[in-house]
């Protein structure tokens, strides 16, 4: 299982290469809509910048990519940048590389290379964070049982958020991405048999 990465808060370095200013802006966005309003926000606050080139992914794997090379040599900006992202396995980030151009052509190994380092100097600020989706359930077991359930819980490190106490013991329950799967199965195996019953919490 491919295990994503974003950021925290938001990013900004800079570097100069041959007279050129690249400033890259990272930032957290969990839509398409969200990459668009960094993207205009920054492109806005850099205005006379030479370019505002940008690369961004979205969705829970990563599904949904773009990038811009907005007026530097096609395939010179925007795909290195996201290269750089894929590279750390990113998603539900937005990169925008702003370039103030110093007079000295860099040539197309030389833009590429540019943009690609302008984003992973942002990206090696500090380390990413993982992103871990979750699935919350709700499991109703009689008290002879709740030892067993807690020893196979905290083998898939399973996080136990509330419990009630009544005639039986009521859970509720987090599971990370990586292990839901085989957590599902357990309890739906332990439910077929009759020792517990669960649902799936919203």
């Amino acid at each position: 299982m491919v295990i994503f990465y974003s950021i925290d808060n938001d990013r900004r370095t800079e570097i100069k290469i041959k007279r050129s200013t690249f400033i890259c802006s990272l930032k957290y966005v969990d839509s398409i809509l969200g990459a668009k309003e960094f993207i205009s926000y920054i492109s806005s606050e850099h205005k006379t910048a030479t370019h505002n080139c940008w690369a961004y992914i979205v969705g829970d794997n990563g599904e949904i990519s773009h990038s811009s090379d907005n007026g530097e040599p096609a395939g010179t900006a925007g795909k290195p940048m996201l290269n750089a992202l894929q590279a750390n396995n990113m998603t539900n980030i937005v990169a925008i590389v702003t370039r103030y151009y110093g007079g000295v052509k860099l040539g197309v190994r030389g833009l590429i290379d540019a943009y690609s380092q302008a984003v992973v100097s942002a990206i090696e600020l500090s380390a990413l964070k993982k992103i871990v989706k979750v699935k919350k359930y709700k499991i109703d077991l009689p008290y002879s049982f709740n030892d067993t359930l807690i020893y196979h819980l905290n083998s898939f490190e399973a996080k136990i958020t509330d419990t009630r106490y009544f005639d039986k013991v009521s859970h509720d329950v987090e599971v990370s991405s990586d292990t839901i799967r085989e957590v599902e199965t357990l309890l739906t195996q332990y439910q077929n048999s009759g020792k517990l019953r669960f649902v799936l919490m919203p």
